[in-house]
């Protein structure tokens, strides 16, 4: 059953924005470290932008540190036939640990973004879009975490992804945010969602 009332409405909008500024200034420093690092190890700027697909449909710009060699294709994960040939030795730490995505604090802050939603995908994943967009997903914001990422991430088919993320989208809540970004960050280990 589809939840309502003041958390789906603007309280999402109040947590996510108050989350992010709180977030930002305990990690403004390690930040800057990490961007500093990208530069000093490979060729290029810290920052990586790209086109994404976020709430409506709009397209906008999403920030993470760059992970991958300057001159590397803009393909998705899965499109990638050996992805590991273009991925930095600093950008497979900055993987493995997430830590590439905490500029999205900044797409938090800019309105595109949420803490927790569907992650946005590339413009080139048509197929996915259209299901998204059948199934209401984009009447959200992504997220910089999700159901998905806290239930497999890479492990999941494209379908368990997106039923986890229908999922998600009917049980907008407070409870279930604060959950899923537990278990993101592997303080809550033991529980399914």
């Amino acid at each position: 059953m589809k939840k309502s009332g003041f958390y789906r409405g603007c309280g999402k909008r109040v947590f996510d924005v108050s989350a992010a500024y709180i977030l930002l200034l305990f990690l403004y420093i390690p930040m800057a470290i990490i961007g500093l690092l990208v530069t000093l190890t490979s060729r290029g700027g810290a920052i990586f932008r790209q086109k994404r697909v976020g709430k409506d449909g709009r397209v906008f710009i999403l920030y993470k540190f760059r992970t991958m060699r300057k001159g590397a294709p803009e393909l998705s994960h899965a499109e990638f036939k050996n992805a590991s040939e273009y991925v930095t030795p600093l950008g497979r730490f900055l993987r493995r640990t997430s830590l590439d995505e905490l500029p999205q604090l900044f797409n938090v802050l800019n309105g595109d973004m949420s803490l927790v939603g569907a992650r946005p995908l590339i413009l080139s994943e048509t197929k996915m879009h259209d299901e998204r967009r059948e199934k209401g997903i984009y009447l959200d914001r992504p997220g910089i975490t999700g159901l998905a990422q806290s239930e497999g991430r890479d492990l999941l088919s494209d379908s368990e992804k997106l039923a986890l993320e229908v999922r998600y989208h009917a049980e907008i809540g407070f409870l279930e945010d604060v959950r899923i970004i537990a278990r993101t960050l592997g303080l809550d280990k033991g529980r399914k969602m």
